[in-house]
């Protein structure tokens, strides 16, 4: 029986790169991790272990610092633009995805050029091309989130493994990861604006997880993606992963103290884990 590739890719991971802007009167610092991932007509490559014609994960590597060199990499949108723009050059090449990760920093002090990790969750963007398309992707990860009111858990499904009481008080606590993708070639984004874009976006999600009654996790997602795609008119869909940090609130019965809400456990594991997109359009059934 005879075999052929169904599939295959590779890439350069985890490219780590520290670009220092030197300004007169400041200093811009941007810190970010790139992935890189190509895709297109390699059998022969993986089949007959042909590599005449195939771009080694070192020159990849390289070409991110030196394209670094030349970008003003004042964004990630845009250099992963450019990135992408490169690798579809490639002999073989037609995909190629490249993903990028923010360490954030900002100012302290007077002289602009001393920082601090910056607060706010990790900055994230991707990048993919085929052809004439391009999709632009950014997000945010690693950004907590905590109410300790306005938040319920109730009505729900009880069965014969069921334990959990009911409550229309609780710790509401997640530590946010989104990706919002923009429409194929908005218009009128430039670098900056991708820059305020991804501010208003992380705005929206903090302010949407706290300004109402939730009756559960699920629906507080639901209304975070939503607000994001009723604030920004170029994106199409949010994605939405939200652990459920549980807090239980502590028995102190047996020391003879009561525990009006006050004295909670924070757990790490096991937790639950809300996942769910919001997209525009119609909703299924109404039209």
């Amino acid at each position: 029986m005879g075999t052929v590739l169904g599939a295959g890719g590779y890439g350069k991971r985890a490219i780590r790169l520290v670009k220092v802007t030197r300004h007169p009167d400041r200093h811009d610092l941007r810190d970010v991790t790139v992935d890189v991932q190509l895709g297109g007509d390699l059998r022969a490559l993986y089949e007959t272990g042909d590599n005449a014609r195939v771009l080694a994960t070192d020159s990849m590597r390289n070409a991110v610092y030196a394209h670094a060199r030349r970008h003003p990499l004042t964004e990630l949108e845009p250099f992963g633009l450019a990135l992408v723009e490169h690798f579809l050059r490639a002999p073989l090449i037609s995909q190629a995805r490249v993903d990028l990760t923010e360490r954030r920093w900002e100012r302290t002090g007077r002289d602009g050029d001393t920082f601090t990790r910056a607060a706010g969750g990790t900055r994230t963007a991707g990048v993919a091309g085929s052809g004439d398309r391009r999709r632009v992707q950014a997000g945010v990860t690693d950004l907590p989130v905590l109410r300790t009111a306005g938040s319920g858990w109730a009505g729900f499904l009880r069965d014969g493994y069921t334990t959990l009481p009911e409550t229309d008080d609780r710790i509401l606590a997640t530590t946010v990861t989104a990706c919002w993708t923009y429409r194929e070639d908005p218009d009128g984004l430039d670098d900056q604006e991708y820059g305020d874009r991804w501010l208003q976006a992380r705005d929206r999600l903090l302010t949407a997880f706290g300004d109402h009654h939730s009756p559960s996790l699920q629906h507080t997602l639901y209304r975070m993606g939503s607000a994001v795609l009723e604030a920004l008119e170029e994106v199409e869909r949010v994605q939405l992963t939200l652990p459920n940090r549980h807090h239980l609130l502590v028995d102190l019965t047996p020391f003879g103290l009561d525990n009006p809400g006050e004295v909670f456990v924070a757990t790490e594991e096991p937790h639950g884990l809300i996942t769910g997109t919001v997209v525009r359009g119609a909703h299924p059934g109404r039209g």
